[in-house]
C-alpha cells in the first residue's frame, strides 16, 4: 500500500504493508529513529508523535491509519540545528538524563503547549500522565514544561 502523508512539514510517501505499525514505518522505512520504542503496548510514551495535533503512541496506529494526516516527529520539531524552546528547557533544567523518554516527553508537553501556552501544573501532568520515565522523577520535566510556558506566554501563572 502507498501510504502519503505530511512529515514533519514535508509531504511524505512509503509503500509499506497496512498493517505496519507506525512506529517501525518511521524507524526502519524513514530512518527516524528519535521517536523510541519501550514497551511496544501503549503504556510508556516513548513512541510518542503529534497525529494531526494530537500527541499518540506510534505503536498502536497502523500505517494504514496515517494516510492523509499531518505527523510531527522529534526530529521536526527543531528548526534545523537549532533546538526548540522546549528542548532547551529540557537541557537547562536536567530534564534529560538517560534521555530514551525524552522524545515522548517533548512531543507530549509540546501538544499541550500548542493547545494551550498557560496551562497550570495539573495540566501538565495530564498532558504527561501517558509518558513514563525512570530517572528524573518529573520534578525537571514540569520545571521544564512550566519555564517554556513563561517564556512563550510571559503572563502566566506558573
Amino acid at each position: 500500500m502507498e501510504i502519503k502523508f505530511t512529515l514533519n512539514g514535508k509531504e511524505a510517501v512509503v509503500v509499506c504493508e497496512p498493517s505496519l505499525r507506525f512506529i517501525d514505518l518511521l524507524r526502519e522505512k524513514l530512518s527516524l529513529t528519535g521517536t523510541k520504542e519501550g514497551c511496544g503496548v501503549g503504556e510508556c510514551g516513548a513512541c510518542t508523535v503529534i497525529m494531526n495535533g494530537v500527541a499518540v503512541n506510534s505503536c498502536l496506529v497502523l500505517a494504514s491509519q496515517v494516510v492523509g494526516s499531518e505527523v510531527l516527529t522529534i526530529e521536526g520539531i527543531a528548526n534545523g540545528e537549532e533546538l526548540h524552546l522546549l528542548q532547551k528547557n529540557f537541557l537547562q533544567a536536567g530534564a534529560v538524563q538517560c534521555g530514551f523518554c525524552t522524545p515522548g516527553m517533548v512531543l507530549s508537553s509540546y501538544a499541550l503547549l500548542q493547545e494551550n501556552s498557560n496551562p497550570s501544573e495539573e495540566e501538565i501532568k495530564d498532558a504527561i500522565a501517558g509518558n513514563l520515565c525512570r530517572c528524573t522523577g518529573y520534578k525537571q520535566i514540569l520545571d521544564a514544561v512550566k519555564q517554556t510556558a513563561k517564556e512563550l506566554n510571559p503572563s502566566a501563572k506558573l
